[in-house]
């Protein structure tokens, strides 16, 4: 994959305000840092060009002639960077109090509790999780198609076995599988399993820490936050 920095231009701000990375989106990412510039990664995709549902989705591509270009309908034969994302803690000028937000400690228990022994998670880190990505409503979907609780994309979800990401048990035990995978490959930092979820497992192996991103920076410790909270109760 390739990365970049670059500056937005004017008319892209209002789109771009508060939007982040959803976690299970492999490859696609935008990510706003605090002098203003952005960064993306830029993923390939041989399907077919689709309309945006009004300004929901910013496609960042090259032209052929060498221009990047921005875009509502999706390139056809072209690497292009998603560049509009949601994630219900990610947003770095978030007003709730995390210490204070009422938590979510009866939905899914079942679910919760039997995802986390069969992949060996804390489930109140398996709660936080949900908390930080949907606030436990498991028919979210951001505005590039991540699915449920745990925000997952379809191809993500394909991969670990899930048929219907809007089916709660199913999406859970999707999301705290792909939650061990990460925990697995960062010794056990929840920091830097949680801040792969959010940006990524290549961009935490990069820097070797929490990326310097303020949406992945904010998300880390909000889930670190809401799993104090949780493991409390």
């Amino acid at each position: 994959m390739i990365t970049g920095r670059s500056r937005l231009i004017p008319s892209l701000a209002a789109l771009l305000f508060g939007l982040s990375a959803p976690i299970l989106a492999d490859g696609i990412k935008r990510i706003a840092h605090p002098d203003g510039t952005v960064e993306f990664t830029n993923v390939k995709s041989t399907s077919q060009p689709r309309a945006s549902t009004g300004n929901d989705t910013v496609y960042r591509y090259t032209d052929e002639n060498g221009v990047v270009a921005y875009s509502g309908i999706q390139p056809a034969g072209a690497e292009f960077d998603v560049i509009r994302f949601h994630c219900y803690a990610c947003d770095p000028e978030s007003t709730v109090d995390w210490r204070k937000t009422p938590l979510f400690t009866k939905p899914f228990r079942s679910e919760i509790q039997s995802a986390a022994r069969e992949f060996g998670v804390d489930p109140a880190l398996v709660r936080a999780v949900i908390h930080a990505e949907s606030a436990f409503n498991e028919k979210a979907l951001s505005p590039i198609g991540a699915q449920g609780l745990m925000q997952l994309m379809p191809g993500t979800a394909e991969e670990l076995g899930v048929r219907n990401a809007l089916a709660a048990a199913e999406n859970i035990r999707g999301g705290v599988h792909y939650l061990a995978r990460m925990l697995n490959r960062f010794n056990g930092d929840t920091r830097l399993a949680t801040a792969a979820y959010n940006a990524g497992p290549g961009a935490v192996s990069r820097y070797r820490d929490v990326p310097p991103y303020a949406e992945t920076k904010a998300y880390v410790e909000r889930v670190g936050i809401l799993h104090e909270r949780y493991a409390a109760r």
